[in-house]
């Protein structure tokens, strides 16, 4: 499966209603993990809405945070942190769930779903991932 259509199934799962955005971004990238798909749901669980729907961090960002440190093994997680995040304000425009979700002439910043199909991306470019 390429990272596009990686990208297009976590909006999907998303939109499913049985996983929250980093659960989403997760679950897609699992086979590229040492974890099960419902180990990282289980890991992500409290990340939907802007973590713990305090709509703070997005949740899609916090699950390739999550990819990040495991494709890594901790070494050098931060460094590549950093990179998805910053990719992720350059294309969005933020990172915090609430700021993506403001409304400008009726629509978000981002949607949840560009959210979600964005972690992925990134996730995968900066991972090298395909």
């Amino acid at each position: 499966m390429t990272i596009n259509e990686r990208a297009e199934k976590a909006v999907e799962l998303k939109n499913s209603g049985g996983y929250n955005c980093a659960q989403a971004v997760t679950a897609v990238l699992a086979d590229r993990t040492g974890l099960t798909e419902e180990q990282l749901k289980h890991v992500t669980a409290g990340f939907g809405a802007g973590m713990g729907n305090l709509e703070a961090t997005c949740g899609a960002l916090i699950g390739a945070g999550v990819i990040a440190g495991l494709r890594t093994g901790g070494l050098g997680t931060v460094k590549t942190a950093r990179k998805i995040q910053e990719e992720f304000r350059s294309r969005c425009g933020a990172i915090r769930c609430r700021d993506l979700k403001t409304m400008t002439d009726g629509k978000p910043l981002c949607s949840c779903d560009d959210c979600v199909r964005n972690a992925v991306m990134i996730c995968g470019e900066v991972l090298g991932l395909e």
